[in-house]
């Protein structure tokens, strides 16, 4: 089990490689796996608020096969799952029953994985955010819009759990809540059954305790060597190091962290190169909130013009907004788009990686606000593997994520990459 200490007792990430080999070898059941999983939601969910609906049938649907069989599994709740509600994180889908899973879900059973419940997003993938809490401190956010999914992990709720992201939904909750967090390469996780808003940013994400976990977990879903070898050759990455046009808006303590962290990882032998945000990059930030919202306004016709009434005075507003923004406004944010993609492709021909914050800084106080992307968007924009690499922290003890940030569909080496950073910073702490 890999834990971390909280003066709140909820913090307690299980690792699926060690359950999996505890059960390979015979110490641990599958059964006891789940079982563990399910008195840990009944010790701290009433605390963490992370789920909105709970299986209570995952006793009996436990995999009799599967590389993931004994995995509890926690899914946001914009995916459809046949047997639980999916409510969207909005009153509109209040007890709606999809008749399917998404395709996404039913990777996770075929893997073996078994279904906890359905975590708490903000409405719609969006801004507003839900009941969920951070389980290294309850007065802070988990982050957004992959709330419950982070939370639910974090605490040992989960060993695995499914999210999305369009701005910075999987890497910032995953910051935010000391665990890895992983965006793979657009395209790679499957999106029929999921609630899109902006379908040319969506991406499917996961959670796990680890890089190792999670690299596993991909592996199983999807067929792919994406597993981690430790013993394999490794060559000491070149990163490209992005502090972006956003880096004064990054807490002080974080960026003395960040700039510490890149001492050592040089003096461990990465060669380390300052890449300057240049202006077609600054430009295609700002094409993301046209495509974002220009998108989302035509996913949620429906909502917008049937129950308008129930929609956040956020959303509403976002909506009303995204009238102004014209097709050809749309058009010409995606060739923007396009241009900068190019450039950072050109940059990755040379590195092995970006590395980056994963947030402005530790979770903010409060709920009222999930968080900003403002260190994500980019990279979702540009479709590239993101790894949040956990370890480093506060003086009081609030997780600091650290981003790394790989060529487009070389996700398996983007994985390794983080996991010798997760290994590097967790040295530098001993």
């Amino acid at each position: 089990m890999v834990e971390t200490k909280s003066n709140s007792g909820l913090v307690g990430p299980v690792s699926l490689l060690d359950q999996l080999k505890a059960m390979e070898q015979g110490s641990l059941s599958p059964e006891a796996s789940i079982a563990a999983c399910l008195e840990r939601i009944d010790q701290v969910e009433e605390h963490l608020k992370a789920f909105c609906a709970l299986n209570a049938n995952a006793t009996s649907q436990i995999a009799s096969s599967g590389p993931l069989k004994g995995i509890g599994l926690a899914v946001k709740d914009i995916f459809d799952t046949a047997d639980l509600p999916t409510a969207h994180g909005s009153p509109i889908y209040h007890a709606h029953n999809p008749a399917r899973d998404a395709s996404i879900v039913m990777q996770a059973r075929r893997a073996g994985c078994t279904l906890l419940g359905k975590t708490v997003t903000t409405e719609f993938a969006f801004f507003h955010p839900g009941p969920t809490r951070n389980p290294h401190n309850l007065d802070h956010t988990p982050g957004g819009s992959s709330s419950g999914s982070a939370a639910a992990v974090a605490s040992g709720m989960a060993h695995l759990a499914i999210g999305s992201q369009t701005g910075g939904s999987i890497i910032r909750p995953a910051a935010f809540c000391g665990i890895t967090g992983y965006k793979p390469s657009a395209g790679l996780l499957p999106k029929p059954g999921m609630k899109d808003g902006a379908w040319s940013l969506d991406t499917i994400g996961l959670y796990t305790a680890t890089v190792a976990d999670v690299a596993y977990a991909m592996s199983a879903l999807t067929g792919r060597n994406c597993s981690i070898q430790p013993r394999a050759p490794f060559r000491t990455p070149k990163f490209g190091v992005v502090r972006s046009h956003s880096w004064p808006e990054a807490d002080p303590g974080y960026k003395s962290r960040f700039n510490s962290l890149l001492e050592h990882l040089h003096s461990l032998g990465a060669e380390l190169v300052e890449i300057e945000p240049s202006e077609t990059w600054i430009a295609a930030f700002h094409a993301h909130q046209i495509i974002q919202d220009y998108e989302i306004r035509q996913s949620l016709a429906w909502e917008h013009d049937t129950h308008g009434d129930l929609l956040s005075p956020v959303l509403k507003q976002t909506l009303d907004f995204a009238k102004t923004i014209t097709a050809a406004d749309y058009d010409e944010a995606h060739l923007c788009a396009q241009e900068a993609r190019i450039e950072a492709a050109e940059h990755l021909e040379d590195l092995d990686a970006f590395l980056s914050l994963s947030a402005p800084g530790p979770a903010p106080l409060g709920l009222a606000s999930t968080g900003s992307s403002i260190f994500n968007r980019i990279w979702t924009l540009f479709g590239l593997p993101c790894v949040n690499v956990a370890g480093m922290q506060t003086e009081d003890g609030l997780p600091l994520g650290v981003q790394i940030i790989g060529p487009f569909m070389e996700d398996h080496h983007t994985l390794h990459i983080a996991h010798w950073l997760e290994g590097a910073i967790a040295r530098a702490r001993s």
